[in-house]
């Protein structure tokens, strides 16, 4: 399980470092892939291929339906299988820092079968913001069965 919150900074060659706690479990090859909410997805392998999957199901995924079609592109088209080196850093591609809008100091988030990696900034306001929220999405999640 991917949890915690970390501060790294990416370096001179759009590198960043993935979390010491995270590098075992996360293996040598990992998936990057555009998030929600502008940030960046991090995926092992093996979470990229049920993410997919789950896409790809019959009652999730049809070329007929406009917002598959075009979730797949966004999501799936602009991801990309990067190396982590010796050190434990991974090469952020160009077009995936600019889509989070990461250029420095960055927050690496460990959501259980993910990584998500934010702005420092922007991830300061969006936990902020959703902080205030804690008791109304905590009841949403218990009508719905979740909790």
């Amino acid at each position: 399980m991917l949890i915690g919150e970390y501060s790294h900074n990416f370096d001179d060659k759009s590198r960043i470092s993935l979390p010491a706690k995270f590098r075992k479990e996360m293996g040598r090859t990992v998936v990057i892939a555009p998030g929600i909410d502008n940030c960046l997805f991090v995926f092992t392998m093996k979470g990229w291929k049920q993410f997919t999957d789950r896409l790809a199901s019959p009652d999730q995924s049809s070329v007929m339906r406009t917002d598959s079609r075009n979730f797949n592109r966004l999501i799936i088209g602009r991801a990309v299988e990067v190396d982590v080196d010796g050190v434990g850093r991974m090469l952020v591609p160009e077009h995936l820092r600019q889509h989070a809008g990461l250029t420095g100091k960055s927050s690496i988030i460990g959501v259980l079968n993910r990584v998500e990696i934010w702005d420092s900034a922007v991830w300061d306001a969006y936990r902020t913001e959703y902080s205030k929220k804690t008791d109304a999405i905590a009841e949403k999640l218990v009508s719905a069965g979740i909790m």
